[in-house]
């Protein structure tokens, strides 16, 4: 089966996916936003991650109240449309609003920080994905240090897996991603992609984030400067291909085309070549 196809809206000032912002001078402009999720969706997501604030490495923090004023409207007109939503945050008052406004996914980038986090989701009995990270933003790098980075990542995953249970959340709601370029180096993040199954052998789905991150820019950029992140968008869908042979659960992306195209030939590859 292939993955899901989870289709990134940045409702921010600095998206990677918007060449014009979605967010200017703190107004949020809804009706671009939507358009630009109905676009991802006509390309073959199958989920839209709303997100209202950066989560990349040095981004600055916003509140809770800034992060809801830009992504519950959003949210609540997409739900008009009957689409799967899911919110990318980690607070654990945003993704109950969320919920309320018609989020059926709760996207946590901080591996359930919030004390409240776990019990929310449980009583609310929506798919939780619990990504791996350490520390926030702002030191992240500084508390990048492994023995075995997949073993690591794994033990780590597996515990805050443990924690959700014990708080109510049901086994069946639970989809871990491994943090690719959260608390983690760039030689980090290709030793723990080539070392991916101790987070397959969890036994949960497997959400993959890679989409034009910096280590993809390294890999492909001029000796000394990394390529722009338009430019990563072909590494990317080889990272969706990779994730369709390894039967991961979903891949989170900008360029949702590419990836698209990339799984509909590994569906006919598997197909013919049974």
């Amino acid at each position: 089966m292939s993955p899901l196809v989870m289709g990134i809206l940045n409702v921010t000032p600095d998206s990677f996916a918007e060449s014009i912002p979605l967010v200017v001078d703190a107004a949020v402009d809804v009706n671009a936003a939507v358009t630009r999720a109905l676009m991802v969706v006509a390309d073959g997501a199958h989920i839209v991650d709303v997100g209202g604030e950066s989560t990349r490495p040095g981004a600055e923090p916003v509140s809770e109240e800034i992060e809801q004023a830009r992504v519950l409207p959003v949210i609540e007109e997409l739900a008009k449309h009957k689409l799967d939503i899911s919110i990318d945050t980690h607070h654990s008052a945003t993704a109950a609003a969320a919920i309320s406004a018609g989020a059926s996914i709760v996207n946590d980038v901080s591996c359930g920080a919030d004390p409240d986090m776990f019990a929310l989701v449980a009583k609310h009995d929506v798919r939780y994905v619990l990504m791996h990270n350490r520390g926030t933003s702002a030191d992240m790098y500084s508390q990048a240090v492994y023995r075995n980075i997949g073993a690591d990542v794994a033990a780590e995953l597996e515990d805050r897996v443990s924690k959700a249970l014990s708080a109510g959340v049901r086994r069946e709601q639970i989809i871990v991603d491994p943090g690719i370029g959260f608390a983690k180096t760039r030689e980090q993040n290709w030793e723990l992609l080539r070392n991916l199954g101790s987070v397959i052998a969890l036994g949960l789905p497997v959400l993959l984030g890679v989409s034009r991150k910096r280590f993809l820019g390294e890999l492909l950029g001029a000796e000394g400067s990394a390529r722009g992140v338009e430019g990563r968008d072909v590494a990317t869908a080889a990272f969706s291909m990779w994730a369709a042979q390894l039967g991961l659960w979903g891949v989170r992306v900008h360029d949702v085309r590419s990836t698209v195209d990339v799984l509909a030939v590994a569906a006919a590859l598997e197909v013919e070549c049974g």
